[in-house]
């Protein structure tokens, strides 16, 4: 009599298909918010085929985003379900911006949004000081500590921030502004600096970032950052920041007035938009930039 075996488990079986969705957005757990097919198929260690196919399937339904670039957290992973309450037009419109700040000065570029007194981090590309920035997409961080807080807050009216805000701004610091009444002359500087905000150690002790707000007709959208540890030379990037904010702005809102023009030679952008070359001098930089006697950017 002949004794059918069963046939033996294979160990290496792949994992199910949620398993395999649940490898694919871990994958973007990593300081990069922007990740290639080849990233992802190579964190995974899933096949690029089966990569590539679980990709679409989480860009249809909202979990990844497919930019130009790559792909990156979508609004469901974001924690904003079916509405994104127009985050993912200006994830768009700011990618081909934030790609070419990052590798044009290898810092980390952020894009966020003003959520009450907590900025909102759309969107991350990081260089080699990724790991050491301690951002992530989705994530927050109190408006009045950051630059990029500081950038949209000061195109809003005194008494909106005040009511943002409330009476009680903490400290994260020592740096770190704790007072409304500081607060609003810091805005004021912003303000007088075409927009520039600064800021170092005041989240974070050792980090520091140059910010601008993407500007529409009714005020800040949104705000875009170059980060970098606390000796980076700020001042040398902040035109490029402030380009790549009006660029997007004029992607966003097309002839509006808020959103400025711009001149100058160019570089690449989108395709059919150029990025303007910035033309401030070192003695219109100077001029712009108020340094207290400490050094520090205020």
């Amino acid at each position: 009599m002949t004794e059918t075996l069963a046939a033996p488990v294979r160990r290496d079986a792949p994992p199910s298909m949620i398993e395999r969705m649940t490898l694919i957005l871990d994958a973007f757990n990593g300081p990069s918010a922007r990740l290639t097919l080849e990233d992802v198929a190579r964190r995974t260690g899933l096949p690029r085929s089966t990569a590539h196919r679980i990709l679409d399937q989480l860009v249809r339904q909202r979990w990844l985003a497919h930019h130009s670039f790559g792909y990156g957290l979508g609004q469901r992973a974001l924690g904003l379900g079916g509405q994104d309450g127009g985050h993912g037009k200006i994830r768009e419109a700011a990618a081909p911006y934030l790609h070419e700040l990052q590798v044009t000065t290898g810092l980390v570029a952020h894009l966020a949004v003003l959520d009450g007194a907590e900025v909102f981090y759309l969107d991350k590309l990081g260089g080699r000081l990724a790991a050491s920035v301690p951002s992530r997409v989705g994530g927050r961080a109190p408006a009045h500590s950051t630059a990029l807080g500081k950038a949209m807050l000061a195109w809003l009216e005194p008494e909106q921030v005040d009511a943002l805000l409330g009476t009680g701004i903490t400290r994260l610091t020592s740096r770190t502004i704790g007072e409304l009444g500081t607060l609003h002359q810091e805005l004021h500087r912003v303000r007088q600096r075409r927009g520039l905000a600064f800021e170092r150690g005041e989240s974070f002790p050792g980090i520091a970032c140059v910010a601008v707000a993407i500007r529409g007709a009714e005020g800040p959208v949104a705000g875009i950052s170059l980060v970098g540890d606390i000796h980076t030379p700020l001042e040398n990037v902040a035109p490029l920041v402030v380009t790549a904010a009006r660029e997007t702005s004029q992607v966003l809102f097309p002839g509006s007035a808020a959103a400025g023009r711009t001149g100058g030679r160019t570089r690449r952008a989108h395709a059919d938009r150029p990025v303007p070359e910035h033309t401030w001098s070192a003695a219109t930089m100077n001029r712009l930039l108020a340094v207290d006697g400490r050094g520090d950017w205020m």
